[in-house]
């Protein structure tokens, strides 16, 4: 396989996207983060300290995935369509992000999704350090994406859920 982020020898360069075609693209990312019972139930009940961390977390993520190509260096700044971060309890312990993204462009919108989910979990952290500092952020992976030359890609164990 070829990393198109490296040159003829080696040096790491953005990929020139000029002469690709524009598509429609989406992409779907997740991340969990796990907590202590009593902060998912502080969080639900809109106790915490710092406000609406639902709320927070959803803003945090739209504004990260808007500044991924400033974050990741061989990223592309993109016209994003549209960004979703869903937040959903699971469980008594955990907490699902899945941000969801579109765009018509050159290249794949997947950087700005895992920014997204990602971005909003550390946002969740943030807002509830102050009661649960052993909180654990992980399963931060991308779930599905569609458009570009290489089509369609959805998590094995996806499946037909997400």
């Amino acid at each position: 396989m070829e990393l198109t982020h490296l040159d003829e020898q080696g040096a790491a360069r953005m990929v020139d996207v000029g002469e690709k075609q524009m598509t429609r693209r989406t992409a779907q990312a997740q991340a969990v983060i796990t907590m202590q019972p009593e902060t998912l139930q502080k969080i639900v009940a809109g106790d915490m300290p710092k406000g609406d961390v639902f709320a927070c977390a959803r803003v945090a993520g739209i504004m990260a995935a808007k500044r991924a190509h400033e974050l990741i260096p061989m990223c592309h700044p993109l016209p994003i369509d549209s960004v979703k971060v869903d937040l959903t309890p699971v469980g008594a312990d955990q907490v699902r992000i899945v941000s969801t993204l579109r765009c018509t462009y050159k290249t794949g919108i997947e950087m700005e999704a895992l920014t997204a989910a990602s971005v909003a979990a550390l946002t969740i952290y943030d807002m509830c350090k102050a009661v649960d500092r052993g909180m654990r952020i992980d399963q931060v992976y991308l779930l599905r994406k569609d458009g570009g030359k290489s089509g369609a890609y959805i998590r094995p164990e996806q499946g037909k859920e997400g």
